[in-house]
């Protein structure tokens, strides 16, 4: 039997998308024939590569440079999009950075770039899209969490915070969209095989790797993976959910 994933001909806006994580998820959701444009903070290279890789492979992937920071340049993104295509099915916020020290040593930077990206950033993009997905009376957004939020690690204080900020900024919001036929999940990765977690892998080593039920770290396509589903048509049941995807991290 076929499984139709009701994704193909959409449009999705996907944060932080020209490397690692956010790369596969805008690759597996154009994969699928969604048009997708992706927004970054300012890795022109790493966007070229992402949009050539995906035009090479015939998919339809627009990148643009956006400091979610700014409300008002996340409006005016969603706006060109909108005019564009119409319309916006899925909105997926990945973007994210970590600024990893003990308490005592972090600087008011460290704690203010955190929260200002990853979680401000979110808030500025999702209000600039939700009243389009409320006109339409139809939309699916996927925030990117971590195990972070719930299984806190040593010098991720301001880390866990954003994420735990992320999932329940996910559930209040998926009270307040549901009248209008909006999904709000996020998606909780373990330690994934990508450059920003390489210092954690590096210095942690087997230790890690202990902690995993499945012995191995995530792919950036294991994540892609759980947000394909939760944007597509195979998840119409499911909001207000926090989806983990690591490996049973810290279980034993």
């Amino acid at each position: 039997m076929a499984i139709e994933s009701g994704l193909p001909g959409r449009t999705a806006l996907v944060t932080g998308g020209s490397r690692g994580i956010g790369r596969a998820i805008v690759e597996r959701l154009a994969g699928d024939g969604m048009d997708v444009t992706f927004l970054y903070a300012g890795n022109e290279e790493a966007a070229a590569e992402t949009i050539a890789r995906a035009r090479a492979a015939g998919h339809a992937v627009r990148g643009e440079r956006v400091d979610i920071r700014d409300p008002q340049a996340c409006v005016d993104a969603v706006e060109r999009l909108a005019d564009r295509r119409e319309r916006i099915d899925v909105l997926v916020n990945n973007a994210g950075v970590i600024r990893d020290n003990l308490l005592v040593a972090l600087e008011p930077d460290d704690v203010r770039t955190v929260l200002d990206i990853n979680v401000t950033g979110l808030f500025n993009v999702t209000r600039a899209v939700a009243p389009h997905m409320t006109a339409a009376r139809s939309g699916r957004i996927v925030n990117l969490s971590s195990v972070s939020a719930t299984r806190g690690g040593r010098g991720q204080t301001n880390y866990a915070a954003s994420k735990g900020a992320i999932e329940a900024f996910t559930r209040a919001l998926a009270v307040e969209l549901a009248p209008r036929r909006i999904r709000v999940n996020a998606v909780a990765p373990g330690v994934i095989d990508t450059e920003m977690s390489k210092d954690v892998r590096e210095l942690a080593g087997d230790e890690v790797l202990g902690r995993i039920l499945l012995r191995r770290y995530g792919t950036a396509e294991d994540i892609a993976h759980a947000v394909w589903y939760l944007a597509s048509d195979l998840a119409a049941y499911v909001t207000g959910t926090v989806l983990h995807v690591d490996g049973g991290f810290k279980m034993e």
